[in-house]
C-alpha cells in the first residue's frame, strides 16, 4: 500500500529461537519492521524511545527478572501507548494467566508453540487496528490545532476591538491606558490565586480592561475635576456603570458580555451599599468582585486630580479593613496572597515611568 505508515513490532522472549520464529513470521507483513529482545528492560526502553512508531508489542510470560504481566503494565504506563495492541504468548492451558493478562492490559494471545501463519494473521489485524487508532489520534490533533488557530484569531480580533475602544477612552483621560493595564494585571493575579483556568483568566483580564468604558459619556468637567464632586456630579459619574453595560451588552462575543457584566457590577459592594443595583455578597458577579479589588487598589496607589497616591502598604491595609464591607473577603485574601507579585509589578511600573520621564 503506497505511503503506508511503517510501524515497529517489538518481540520479547528470553529464548532467541522463539524470537527468530516470530520475526521470520512477521517479515512478509508490509509496513512492519520487527525488533526482537531477550531482556525485558531493553524492550521496554525501546518502546519508550520509539513510542509513536510502535504498532504492536509481543511478549512471552516466563522470563528472568520480569514476567510478561509486569512487562504489559510497564508498557501501558508509557505515554502514547495506552491503546497499543499487546500480545501475550502463553500455553493454551494457562487460562488463569490469560485472565490476569487481560486485567493487566493485554489485547490478544498467541499460543505456544506459535504457528507462523497465526502469528502473521493476528499481527496483521492488530497493526491495522493500530493504524486506525493512530489515524484517529492524528485527525483529533489536527482538529485541535484548527480549533486553537480559530480561537486565537477570534481572540486577536477581540483584542483589536478592545484596543480601539480603549483608545477612545484614553482621549478623555491621559491615565486611562496605564490604569486599565494595571487593573488587568491585578485581575490576572487574583484569578490565578483563585485557581481559575488559564483560558478563563485570559478572558477576564481582557474584559476587565473595559470596566470604565462608560466614562466616555462623563463630561470633562466632572471626570477631571480636582476637588470633591457635588451630589449631582456624583450621580452623573455613577451613571458610567450602566452606560458601560449598555455600550457593551449587545454583543454576541463572550468577552464583550463579560465586559458588560464587569462594567455594571464593579462598583457594587459586598455589604449591599454600592451602585447601581445595591447587590450584596455573592449576588455580585465574581468578575465584578475581582475587578472591584483591582480597581480600588490601583486608584489608591496612583495620583488622581483629586488626591495624592497612597503608599502600597496603606492601600493594602485599606483592603484588609474593607473586607466584608466593600470587598469580598475571599478576593482580598487572594490578592494579598500574591503580594510579592504585586510589589514586583509596582516596582516595574515605576521603573518604566522613570525611564519615560528621563
Amino acid at each position: 500500500m503506497p505511503n503506508q505508515r511503517v510501524l515497529r513490532a517489538v518481540v520479547l522472549d528470553d529464548g532467541e529461537m522463539n524470537n527468530l520464529l516470530t520475526v521470520t513470521a512477521l517479515q512478509p507483513i508490509a509496513g512492519c519492521v520487527a525488533h526482537d529482545f531477550t531482556v525485558p528492560a531493553e524492550a521496554i526502553a525501546f518502546a519508550l524511545a520509539r513510542a509513536p512508531e510502535i504498532g504492536v508489542f509481543i511478549t512471552d510470560y516466563e522470563m528472568p527478572g520480569m514476567n510478561g504481566l509486569e512487562v504489559i503494565r510497564a508498557v501501558r504506563r508509557i505515554p502514547g501507548l495506552a491503546s497499543l495492541p499487546i500480545v501475550m504468548v502463553t500455553s493454551y492451558d494457562q487460562r488463569s494467566l490469560r485472565r490476569e493478562a487481560l486485567e493487566a492490559g493485554a489485547t490478544d494471545f498467541l499460543g505456544k508453540p506459535a504457528d507462523p501463519v497465526e502469528i502473521r494473521a493476528r499481527v496483521s489485524n492488530l497493526l491495522a487496528l493500530a493504524r486506525a487508532h493512530m489515524a484517529e489520534r492524528d485527525h483529533a490533533a489536527e482538529l485541535a490545532r484548527e480549533v486553537a488557530a480559530a480561537v486565537a484569531l477570534v481572540e486577536e480580533r477581540e483584542r483589536e476591538i478592545v484596543s480601539t475602544l480603549m483608545r477612545a477612552a484614553e482621549n478623555r483621560d491621559t491615565d486611562t491606558g496605564d490604569h486599565i493595564a494595571r487593573v488587568s494585571a491585578y485581575v490576572g493575579l487574583i484569578a490565578e490565586a483563585l485557581g481559575l483556568p488559564p483560558a478563563e483568566r485570559r478572558q477576564l483580564c481582557l474584559a476587565a480592561t473595559m470596566h470604565d468604558v462608560g466614562k466616555i459619556g462623563v463630561p470633562d468637567a466632572i471626570l477631571l475635576k480636582p476637588g470633591l464632586l457635588t451630589a449631582e456630579e456624583r450621580r452623573e459619574m455613577e451613571g458610567h456603570a450602566e452606560r458601560g453595560w449598555r455600550i457593551l451588552g449587545g454583543s454576541a462575543s463572550p468577552v464583550m458580555r463579560l465586559a458588560a457584566e464587569i462594567a455594571l457590577s464593579h462598583h457594587e459592594r459586598w455589604d449591599g451599599t454600592g451602585y447601581p443595583h445595591r447587590l450584596a455578597g455573592e449576588a455580585i458577579p465574581l468578575s465584578g468582585r475581582i475587578v472591584a479589588v483591582a480597581d480600588v487598589f490601583d486608584a489608591l496607589t496612583t495620583e488622581r486630580p483629586y488626591k495624592q497616591a497612597w503608599p502600597p502598604e496603606r492601600a493594602r491595609q485599606h483592603l484588609v479593613d474593607a473586607a466584608g464591607q466593600h470587598f469580598d473577603p475571599a478576593i482580598v485574601v487572594a490578592f494579598l496572597g500574591r503580594w510579592p507579585a504585586v510589589e514586583a509589578f509596582l516596582d516595574s511600573h515605576r521603573a518604566r515611568q522613570d525611564r519615560s520621564a528621563a
